[in-house]
């Protein structure tokens, strides 16, 4: 097994992460003049990444590791060149200008700070990185976004968003995604990549421990073939995307098995891997078998949540063994938070409650390498509010 096989076995067992260590800044601190947000993606990027604790895209711990590096060309408002999104306060950090020949359009490409999600998950982190940054790439569809690359090349990745070689004591972040905000040419990430990287972003006072390390190895072992999709997201109205937020179990309501079956569907429609819905049982029924579970019989492998036992479905995306090729890893596990992002956006125009869950280990029970999964049901009480940290 290679060290990225070694990895994903350690994050799935039993094992629990060891103490945190500091998460770092929310936003990457690069230097740069500030810019408002263009008109003609303020509405996309504001239902699909902005906000502070609280965002449109589910993350794991609310921690929102994902960062977004904005390829602007000519006819976007600003000067053609690239600039970091800052989500907290809706603003463009330019990061260097470029010449008037660049590839007309908007493209993000989507990066991830691993220190924000390792600070709290420890070995068990890198997985929900790749999860997370599905999540984003959801939510930026389901804002209008055209086509996305959940596969790009990262060394064209990095290239692309001139993102510098050498981070001199700064925190580096890892590209694993491709969103394309407007149309424009198919060679966009090759041209862009073309121009000069930019300065590093300010160091961080904090050290890199061995688990942070660990994570960087396994997000840099992610090979990929640079292949762009065309978005298939559902059209909901504005307040189904601002509203999405993970829910507080009790939800241990069955819902109707309609509904079930359009969440179902999107996930399996929008999201190519295996796809599996289980449904609580009833008390004083029969356990049933390993391959017919039901949510609660789960609890233990999902990082031993007993939430699991108060909702009414769980939808889990599965199949992606330990030792299955790295290209397959990165695919499946950003794939997942894609069909989990867009099926808890549809359950939420249901008007279910939801909740992802995000860390998953080996098991007797249930599915086999479960990636991901979406708790399911209907509240049996008034909600709480939404989730903070």
């Amino acid at each position: 097994m290679t060290s990225l096989h070694t990895a994903l076995a350690r994050a799935r067992r039993a094992q629990p992460p060891g103490p945190d260590i500091p998460a770092g800044h929310q936003v990457t601190p690069w230097p740069g003049e500030r810019h408002p947000v263009p008109p003609h993606l303020n509405r996309l990027l504001r239902l699909s990444l902005a906000g502070d604790r609280l965002r449109p895209a589910a993350s794991a711990g609310a921690l929102h590791p994902v960062n977004a590096h904005l390829l602007l060309g000519p006819g976007n408002g600003l000067p053609p060149g690239r600039y970091a999104y800052d989500p907290v306060r809706h603003r463009l950090l330019a990061r260097g200008t470029v010449s008037d020949d660049a590839p007309p359009g908007a493209v993000a490409v989507l990066t991830v700070t691993a220190r924000r999600t390792v600070s709290h998950y420890g070995h068990r982190a890198w997985p929900l990185l790749l999860l997370d940054t599905g999540h984003a790439t959801a939510a930026l569809a389901l804002a209008g976004a055209p086509q996305w690359c959940p596969d790009a090349d990262t060394a064209l990745l990095a290239a692309a968003a001139g993102l510098p070689p050498d981070w001199d004591g700064a925190e580096p972040e890892h590209p694993l995604a491709a969103v394309r905000l407007t149309p424009g040419p198919a060679d966009v990430l090759d041209r862009w990549a073309a121009y000069a990287p930019g300065a590093p972003p300010l160091p961080t006072p904090h050290a890199a421990p061995p688990v942070l390390q660990e994570a960087w190895r396994a997000l840099s072992s992610l090979p990929g073939t640079t292949t762009w999709r065309r978005t298939v997201a559902p059209v909901l109205p504005d307040t189904a995307l601002t509203s999405r937020r993970s829910a507080r179990p009790p939800f241990p309501g069955v819902p109707e098995a309609t509904l079930l079956e359009q969440v179902l569907a999107t996930a399996r429609h929008t999201a190519p891997v295996p796809w599996r819905l289980l449904t609580a049982r009833r008390p004083g029924t029969a356990a049933a078998p390993p391959d017919e579970a039901a949510p609660a019989d789960l609890a233990a492998r999902a990082a031993g949540q007993p939430l699991l036992g108060q909702v009414g479905a769980l939808l889990v995306a599965h199949g992606c063994p330990d030792d299955a090729p790295p290209a397959r890893v990165r695919l499946d596990h950003v794939l997942a938070g894609h069909g989990a992002g867009l099926a808890q956006a549809v359950a939420t125009h249901l008007g279910l409650a939801s909740r992802p869950i995000g860390s998953w280990q080996h098991g007797p029970c249930g599915p086999p390498h479960i990636v991901h999964a979406l708790a399911l049901g209907v509240r049996t009480q008034p909600p709480e509010g939404t989730d903070r940290p």
